[in-house]
This record gives C-alpha cells, sequence and structure tokens, in this order.
C-alpha cells in the first residue's frame, strides 16, 4: 500500500493514508517521500472529504474507518484494483509469484531492465537499496509488479495478481501458506490456475522447473509458452563459491556469462535466473542481465546488516515460513562457515499463529546454533514443543525484552544473531546493537 501511494502521488494526486504501528522501511520511506500517514483508524481521517479510498486486505469489517467509508457512501476501491486501472493499463506487465522470493525477484528484474536502459515502472513489497524506493511510474512500457496470491480485499476475496493481466508471469515456487484464507495447497493452486488463465498466448511463463506444486497447476490449463529455470534444462546456475555469491548462468547447457554479486544462497541463485529469463523475453541479453547482477545491492530485511557491534553481525530478514527460513539459514552458513549462528524468530504470521507449521518448524532452524524464541499471547498451541525437539539449544521467550537480555549476556565476537519476522518485531534489531555497544 506504501507503494500504492507512491504512484498516486507521481500520477499528481494528493495523498494521506490511515494505518497503525507502521515500522520501517515503509515509515521511513514514507516520511522522505512527503507523504503523510495518520495513525490509526479514526473516522475523523474521511473530514478531508476525500474523492476515493483505496482500502488495503488487511483491513475488514468492523474497522471505525472501514464502517465510516461504506456510511459516508465516498467511492472506494482495492489496492490491486486501483493498480489495474490506473497504471497497468496498455503496458507490458511483468509479474512475479510465488511462496518466496517474490520481493527479491521482482527487484532484480526491475534492476535488470533499469540497468539495461529500458527506464521501468515498478511496484514491490520492499524497499530495494538500487532505488530507495518501493513504486515508481516509470518512463516505458515496462512495468514490473509483485504479485500476491493473497486476497484482495473485504469485498473481493480473489487473489491480488488475478487483476494483473501480464504479458510476462514468473512462478517462483508454490507451497502450502496464508491458512488463514486457503483451507490446502489445492486451493491456492487454484489462484494460481486462475492466474495462468490471464497470461495471453504472446505471453511467457517463466516457472521453477523443480517445483511439482508448480507443475500441478500447469497441467490444469497453459496457453502461454513456457521457459523453466533451476531444474535439468532451460536456465539453470553452476555454483562456483559454495555461498552462491558467484555462479555461471547457462541457457539450455550453453554458457552466459558468470554472476559475481552482494546475494547469497542457492535460492538467490534461483531468483537471479527468473529475473534474467524475464527479462530476456523483454528484449534485455542474457550477457547484459548478468552485468546488472554485479551492481545489485539487495532489500531491505532481506538478510541485511543492520550492524556490527563488537565483533557481532546483525541481520533482519523477512523469513516467516519454515521454507523461507530454512533457506536464509542455509544461505547464511554456507557464507559464514562454522561460526556460531543465533536465530530469533517471532511467529507473527497467521498461519504460524495457527500452527499450521509447528511439525515442520524445528527442522527449518537445525543449521542453527542457538534459537531464541519469542512467545506470541495470543497462540493457542504449544510453542515449546518446537523447542523441546532442537536438543537444548532452543529457548522460548514471553518479551523482547527478554530474548535482549539473554543475548546480551551469551554473544561473543564472530557472533552472527539473525533475526527473522514479518513484522516489525518492537524493533528488537536496533534495541540489540545500542546494548551490544554499551
Amino acid at each position: 500500500m506504501a507503494g500504492v501511494a507512491l504512484l498516486a502521488r507521481d500520477l499528481g494526486h494528493t495523498v494521506t493514508g490511515s494505518d497503525q504501528k507502521v515500522y520501517p522501511p515503509m515509515s521511513t520511506q514514507l516520511e522522505a517521500q512527503g507523504i503523510t500517514l495518520l495513525e490509526g483508524y479514526e473516522p475523523s481521517h474521511l473530514d478531508s472529504k476525500p474523492d476515493l479510498v483505496v482500502i488495503g486486505n488487511a483491513l475488514s469489517r468492523g474497522n471505525k474507518l472501514v464502517e465510516a467509508v461504506l456510511d459516508s457512501g465516498v467511492s472506494y476501491t482495492s489496492g490491486a484494483q486501483w493498480i489495474a486501472d490506473n497504471v497497468l493499463r496498455d503496458r507490458w506487465v511483468l509479474a512475479v509469484a510465488g511462496t518466496h522470493g517474490k520481493t527479491t525477484t521482482s527487484s532484480l528484474l526491475a534492476w535488470i531492465l533499469d540497468h539495461a536502459g529500458k527506464q521501468p515502472g515498478f511496484i514491490i513489497g520492499g524497499v530495494p537499496e538500487n532505488f530507495a524506493v518501493s513504486a515508481r511510474l516509470g518512463k516505458s512500457p515496462l512495468f514490473v509488479i509483485e504479485a500476491d496470491e493473497y486476497d484482495t480485499a473485504f469485498f473481493d476475496k480473489r487473489s491480488k495478481f488475478l487483476h494483473y493481466r501480464p504479458r510476462t508471469a514468473i512462478l517462483n515456487n508454490l507451497e502450502f501458506d496464508h491458512a488463514d484464507i486457503f483451507s490446502d495447497l489445492k486451493d491456492i493452486q487454484r489462484q494460481f490456475h486462475h492466474f495462468v488463465r490471464t497470461i495471453p498466448r504472446r505471453g511467457k511463463l517463466i516457472v521453477n522447473g523443480q517445483d511439482k506444486a508448480l507443475a500441478d497447476v500447469l497441467e490444469m490449463g497453459c496457453w502461454s509458452s513456457v521457459d523453466y529455470f533451476a531444474g535439468k534444462n532451460g536456465w539453470t546456475a553452476q555454483p562456483l563459491k559454495p555461498d552462491g555469491s558467484r555462479f555461471r548462468v547457462l541457457l539450455n547447457e550453453r554458457e552466459q556469462g558468470d554472476v559475481d554479486w552482494q546475494l547469497i544462497g542457492a535460492h538467490s541463485m534461483h531468483n537471479g535466473l527468473a529475473a534474467i529469463a524475464a527479462a530476456h523475453h523483454a528484449g534485455v541479453e542474457p550477457a547484459k542481465a548478468i552485468e546488472a547482477l554485479a551492481s545489485f545491492r539487495s532489500i531491505k530485511r532481506r538478510l541485511e546488516v543492520r550492524g556490527v557491534v563488537n565483533g557481532v553481525t546483525v541481520y533482519d530478514d523477512f523469513a516467516h515460513h519454515p521454507t523461507a527460513i530454512a533457506t536464509t539459514l542455509s544461505a547464511l552458513r554456507a557464507h559464514v562457515g562454522n561460526a556460531r549462528i543465533l536465530a530469533v524468530l517471532e511467529l507473527r504470521s497467521n498461519t504460524m499463529r495457527m500452527g499450521v507449521h509447528r511439525d515442520t518448524l524445528a527442522g527449518s532452524l537445525a543449521l542453527a546454533d542457538q534459537v531464541l524464541m519469542l512467545k506470541p499471547t495470543n497462540i493457542n498451541w504449544n510453542v515449546e514443543r518446537v523447542t523441546s525437539t532442537l536438543k537444548g539449544y532452543g529457548r522460548v521467550f514471553p518479551t523482547v525484552d527478554a530474548i535482549l537480555e539473554a543475548l546480551k549476556g551469551d554473544l561473543k565476537p564472530q557472533d552472527h544473531v539473525l533475526i527473522m519476522s514479518n513484522g516489525g518485531f518492537e524493533n528488537i534489531h536496533s534495541r540489540l546493537l545500542e546494548r551490544l555497544q554499551v
């Protein structure tokens, strides 16, 4: 929604927004861009008599401001519909879908296109450091969008990505997630099938060749050409360093060049392949795309180093699904070798709170030397059940303050603290760095 605000402002509209407990990087981005943010959901926020209210999918009936919007009769729409109507029409849309890696892959694709002189527009659910903003209109027909399968709004229960109608679409991977709105994996696959139905015949699907769930989606029907990555053919990566910071790109076993970049991990290599393939469909030669990746500067909250104090490195990462947690830990382990990794995890997502992943969570944390987990107050399953299987290196804490106290007493030079959450986590990163300086 911060990106929607930026695009609306760039189109000449006066934009204000309502939210609560907004945290960086989106809060600081909005402030830097001069967009007024009103705290909370008070009906008085409508006193300015807006022409249109754009409502995000986090709000539902019963919210005070939503009720005021409905009572007032003011025009309203969803973020996805507003983007479709005001930004995407008549443009070459490149959409990035999948359970994991959407933000990184979208950022990579936008940077490749920009580096190639294509001047694309984009809207991304994070802040790419190469651009310092999460959205811009661009100056060409090309527009990159992070395509989320979550539902659109309280009044539109279709997946958001069904509004975007791309010509180029990346399908990165597919697992069960969002248990608050989907009953099982097949339920999500049905939405991806509907998404595939929107790709024109002249369009292109860029699909993870290792993903069985995506193969099942394509078997439900596919009317566009398909390029594969990360499988046995198509676009593949040959690691040249164990941590994935250098790898060779091949297309149908023919070498295209070597990537030497700041990112690490097998998942990052695959994200890079997908972005190269999508950019190729939009007219960027692989050599140019590979050149762009060398200057890619990552994204806020994706294994982002928040600081180094007294030899202790503190990272911030958005991981909140067992697969993402395991992948992030694997990348960091390959990078730091035998150094200690202390994983700090907030069980914040709806799916985590419901306990859907409780049987796979412990396994995803296996590469950490210590696990410190914040126990949410509104959770109805036994979190200690997870830590009890971690052979003595897992602990549950009732508060962030308790985690900070435990970390300060345990950390040593050369340790790596990996903090994972899809929320603000009570600013634990900065608070830890401050304590380490004392």
